[in-house]
């Protein structure tokens, strides 16, 4: 998609007929619609939920009795200041209806992966674990169909010519506490998808983890290259800014910003100096856990969700959509059941690349009252568990104590589903002290 000036009523195409728009346009000039009546895009600064400093001393969660179901994470409302759209937050939610403020309808969109379909039968990818830690033993690769051969340079069993599968057909990570998997599902001939997790510490020594999911947009060009190049550069930052005593909130936003260069300079140049149209592209989602906060960052369809272990509590959603869906519920068009059924749906307004209008990354930050685990998935996954009470219904009970296992068995669940996409599905624990609980 190219760049060009963004229209001042804030859409390049009309949401009626999708037609596209030029400034100043009131109406649209093939169907009619009534562009006034669609919110103009706000370009308020990413902004933090709580004040950026460091120390910060964070509130206590709200009190509640013993056994109630109220207030069972604590609502972004619940801190000072705006969400990473300028908006101001709502008041705490009752149990059972956690919502982040709609972002505005965005200019551009980009058409995504199509709605799931029914998919030919795979074999799921052998494993393939994730690159091992630098100076870790290498014994020669073993084929995955005879078990006994060696694969050669080219790829094939020496003993009984299996092509071997691709590295990022099927990938696993477990490192201090978080683990990821990414497989390439079963119609996709390559896994577009990537991931970075890993484990750190804060100035005064506490420990904390993150995890990034990235998904290449099928429709553009190199995506699988957009992916990996976003989730090295977000997980590099992350392992940077947080042992430095950066704020979590502050470093998820500057690892987009990375990320997003990171995509921009795969794009080829034309010969005005400008990026050729369709240019390499990715959505983006991150959690960090650390010090009692629970900090997501996004841009794009892919989410996040929090699963706390009492699944007699609600689970939530944690992001919010920049696709054409989110922007009809956003705007009042359309409910939920039908944006989502549109064919449109999956036409993401908000992506990493060097032709997207402009980088607009989201954070917000949330200090729940009680353990859980952070589900950040693409929509591989959340395709076939959209609500968050299907999350936590397909989340096994242990997952805070066995994430690379769990996120198996949610990319299993995708594949049965049919696995029209890459999954990808990492999974963050989220313990709280229990109460009277003090040093050792």
């Amino acid at each position: 998609m190219s760049q060009k000036p963004k229209p001042s009523h804030g859409l390049a195409a009309c949401p009626g007929c999708a037609e596209p728009l030029d400034s100043g346009d009131r109406f649209c000039g093939a169907c009619g619609y009534d562009l006034s009546a669609v919110p103009a895009a706000g370009n308020g600064p990413d902004r933090p939920t709580v004040a950026i400093g460091t120390p910060v001393s964070w509130p206590d969660a709200p009190p509640r009795e013993p056994g109630s179901l109220s207030t069972m994470t604590q609502h972004p409302g619940d801190l000072p200041g705006t969400d990473s759209g300028g908006h101001d937050l709502p008041a705490a939610a009752p149990a059972g209806d956690f919502e982040l403020a709609a972002p505005d309808p965005r200019a551009a969109v980009r058409v995504d992966d199509p709605v799931p379909a029914p998919a030919a039968a795979r074999a799921p990818a052998p494993v393939q674990q994730a690159p091992a830690p630098e100076g870790a033993a290498h014994g020669p690769a073993l084929c995955v169909a005879c078990r006994a051969g060696r694969v050669d340079t080219d790829g094939y069993c020496e003993n009984c010519g299996h092509a071997q599968p691709r590295e990022r057909d099927h990938m696993e990570r477990e490192l201090g506490g978080v683990a990821a998997v990414s497989d390439r599902g079963l119609r996709h001939h390559r896994n577009e998808d990537a991931f970075a997790v890993s484990s750190t510490t804060l100035p005064d020594g506490s420990p904390a983890t993150l995890a990034v999911v990235c998904d290449g947009v099928s429709s553009a060009t190199r995506p699988d290259e957009a992916s990996a190049a976003a989730a090295e550069a977000a997980g590099a930052a992350l392992l940077a800014a947080l042992p430095r005593g950066t704020h979590p909130q502050q470093a998820m936003h500057e690892a987009i910003v990375a990320a997003s260069r990171a995509v921009d300079s795969l794009a080829e140049k034309a010969a005005d100096g400008e990026p050729h149209r369709n240019a390499p592209a990715c959505t983006i989602v991150g959690s960090v856990v650390a010090d009692g906060l629970l900090v997501v960052g996004w841009v794009g369809d892919s989410r996040a969700y929090w699963v706390p272990d009492d699944r007699a509590a609600p689970a939530a959603r944690l992001t919010e959509d920049d696709s054409w869906a989110a922007q009809m519920v956003a705007a009042g068009l359309m409910n939920e059941a039908e944006a989502y059924a549109d064919e449109r749906a999956h036409a993401i307004t908000g992506w990493l690349g060097a032709d997207a209008y402009e980088l607009d990354p989201h954070t917000a930050a949330f200090k729940p009252d009680r353990s859980g685990v952070v589900v950040v998935c693409t929509d591989g996954l959340w395709n076939y568990a959209e609500g968050p009470e299907d999350m936590a219904r397909v989340v096994p009970a242990d997952a805070a104590d066995r994430p690379l296992h769990s996120a198996r068995v949610l990319v299993g669940h995708a594949l049965d589903g049919g696995g029209h996409d890459n999954i990808t599905v990492a999974l963050v624990p989220f313990a709280v002290p229990p109460q009277g609980a003090g040093p050792a």
